[in-house]
């Protein structure tokens, strides 16, 4: 998860009036959008673009050549959050509970190497505290894996402690497979019927293995510059393969945070980071920001794309920006960013 950042404000020139020179003015703090620019001036991004939303309305901003607000992306680990919402929905339901081992609803799958689903809960898949290797590691993401054999590779590696936070994607293919063992439909199945058709998400959805973007989109890059605009999802599975749009990861979240999706109950257990020591929800994580707000969201990198939302917690302001390649290299611009938009400015 990328780290925050600040911007130095521009130096006001003394104005003269008679022979008195007047008292300087205030530095004025960079907007979100001045910090956008900077993605591509100085965090190696070919383009960037920005949409965010509150009670002022909405505001586009974009920087660098062929982006666009209608743009379809992908969304790599934001896929997380929509996955969480649909376990949790499920927990609901009472149709799973997240204290069900998961062997449980996989049995003898999560064997080897000292690995046991006996032993690991689905809480623990949520909130990254299972130890799982992450299969990610191995393949650079950038191999087209099944669910399965993603699991299994990740199995022919000893697990880091339990119970400690340990960011790792093969939890998440995991709590994919549950969801259709549970419902006998495909998470992306779930989360259509659930999640993407009742907020109207017409760009959002679940490629499976489609190697092509729907139209319109852009092009994506890697960091020396090659094209991987077409690229199999199966690289990332339930862990990463979302497509979407700036709209409709807005709409998603302030859904999402706003109550519209989860019973209060669920939606506190999503926000509540005791069992990953603060860093992590349930497919949400929040940043404290240098004014004191928090934000909560989720970032996402794939091949050819970075994108990162954020959200007051009760959804009524949000943000979402992305790059066409996978990270940015000052890691400090994404925090200026979050500040600018979120914090109150110098007038």
């Amino acid at each position: 998860m990328p780290p925050l950042r600040t911007l130095l404000a521009v130096p006001v020139a003394l104005a003269l009036l008679a022979l008195t020179p007047a008292a300087p003015s205030a530095p004025t703090a960079p907007t979100a959008d001045t910090v956008l620019a900077l993605l591509v001036t100085r965090g190696g991004a070919p383009s960037a673009a920005l949409l965010s939303g509150g009670r002022s309305g909405t505001r586009y901003a974009e920087a660098g050549p062929g982006i666009s607000a209608a743009d379809h992306f992908r969304a790599g680990s934001i896929t997380k959050t929509f996955l969480a919402t649909v376990v949790l929905q499920l927990a609901a339901e009472q149709r799973l509970s997240l204290s069900d081992p998961v062997e449980k609803h996989l049995p003898g799958l999560v064997r080897g190497a000292g690995n046991d689903g006996r032993a690991l809960t689905l809480r623990a898949l949520l909130t990254q505290t299972s130890g799982l290797y992450d299969f990610t590691a191995d393949t650079g993401g950038l191999v087209p894996l099944t669910p399965r054999q993603a699991v299994r590779l990740a199995l022919t590696h000893p697990p880091a402690d339990r119970g400690r936070f340990a960011y790792s994607n093969t939890n998440y293919v995991l709590l994919g497979l549950v969801v259709q063992q549970v419902t006998g439909r495909s998470f992306a199945a779930e989360a259509e019927r659930r999640l993407i058709a009742p907020l109207g998400l017409t760009g959002t959805s679940f490629p499976g293995s489609r190697t092509s973007l729907p139209s319109p989109h852009g092009r994506a890059y890697t960091a020396d510059g090659r094209d991987v605009t077409e690229l199999d999802p199966r690289v990332a599975g339930a862990a990463g393969e979302l497509v979407t749009t700036l709209a409709d990861l807005n709409r998603f979240q302030t859904a999402l945070l706003g109550g519209e999706l989860l019973p209060p109950r669920r939606l506190r257990e999503m926000l509540d980071t005791r069992a990953a020591h603060g860093l992590y929800g349930m497919g949400l994580f929040p940043v404290k920001l240098p004014c004191g707000t928090k934000v909560w969201g989720h970032n996402g990198s794939i091949p050819g794309s970075f994108v990162r939302t954020a959200a007051t917690v009760d959804g009524r302001r949000v943000l979402t920006y992305r790059v066409n390649t996978a990270a940015v290299t000052d890691p400090g611009l994404e925090p200026r960013l979050l500040t600018a938009e979120f914090c109150p400015r110098t007038r």
